[in-house]
């Protein structure tokens, strides 16, 4: 049955029986056999077929929901009998928030490949919602996400803390300041925001609420990256992860604005569907509690 699902949702997600078979390394009759079979075995058509398109029908986007999670269980089952060998090798799926997963994974993961060259880690990034399903669904084996997070299925345990910092251009007038900007100024000021929904806006907008201000020019920038050179180019300020700036703060290129009551941490947590752990993912998970020290970082002066 394993080989069907496997099947079946290259099928799903490429749209097209004949990418499917090159990338499964079949012929394309043998991977409509396949279909056939799994069909005959749900007792109802599970794709809807043309010349132009292959897509899910209603009871196939049921059954490529469940593949998936089976399919990641039959892998998580897999690692797990080989690690009685205690070998870290093998695939090792991770997820990640955008700020910790962009700015602060790549580097623990060169780190895992020099020490463990048989790991094959794969990275997924996205809000904490997205990693949390796909960790909850057996398609990840571990997250790292934003927050004091809280979720009955998981296992949670609080990882590290992430200092946020007000930046804005060298050429900014506030960073020529001794003290601190009032609150009057800050309100006044152009803020250049990420889009509703992402840790980065939640935590601005509750520094707004601490600091008891609600500026009403802002600008949506839909990404970390973006944020930064648009501040750099001096249209605005904004609230940052100190990951997020280390290399701009280094070089000079954006600066911290003083602001009372700032920096102010929040906590980022480390999530798994199940206790049992897999040699792989014990070895990333120590690896990751012995650069903590490293990402989690002092407050920023």
């Amino acid at each position: 049955m394993d080989q069907h699902l496997q099947v079946f949702v290259a099928v799903a997600e490429k749209r097209n029986f004949s990418r499917a078979a090159e990338e499964l390394h079949m012929t394309q009759p043998s991977v409509s056999q396949y279909i056939r079979m799994l069909e005959e075995k749900f007792g109802t058509k599970l794709l809807e077929r043309t010349n132009k398109y292959v897509r899910l029908n209603k009871a196939g986007e049921i059954v490529y929901h469940h593949a998936k999670e089976i399919l990641g269980l039959y892998t998580k089952t897999q690692t797990l009998i080989d690690d009685l060998m205690n070998q870290a090798k093998g695939p090792l799926s991770i997820g990640a928030s955008y700020t910790f997963g962009e700015y602060v994974l790549p580097r623990i993961l060169a780190k895992l490949h020099k020490t463990y060259p048989d790991l094959e880690p794969a990275l997924t990034i996205g809000n904490t919602a997205k990693i949390a399903h796909l960790v909850t669904s057996h398609q990840l084996d571990i997250g790292i996400v934003e927050g004091n997070f809280k979720d009955k299925q998981l296992y949670v345990e609080d990882f590290a803390e992430d200092y946020m910092v007000v930046v804005a251009s060298p050429d900014h007038e506030f960073v020529r300041r001794d003290g601190y900007i009032a609150t009057r100024e800050l309100e006044e000021e152009m803020w250049i925001v990420r889009e509703l929904g992402s840790g980065t806006r939640e935590a601005t907008e509750k520094m707004f609420e601490e600091i008891g201000i609600s500026p009403e020019r802002k600008i949506n920038v839909g990404s970390t990256q973006s944020i930064k050179e648009v501040v750099e180019e001096g249209l605005g300020i904004s609230l940052l992860s100190q990951w997020a700036v280390q290399k701009e703060l280094k070089n000079g290129d954006l600066k911290i604005i003083k602001v009372k009551g700032l920096p102010f941490s929040r906590q980022f947590s480390i999530i798994t569907q199940t206790p049992f752990q897999t040699k792989s993912l014990e070895v990333f998970k120590n690896l990751l509690y012995k650069e903590r020290l490293s990402v989690g970082g002092a407050e920023v002066e």
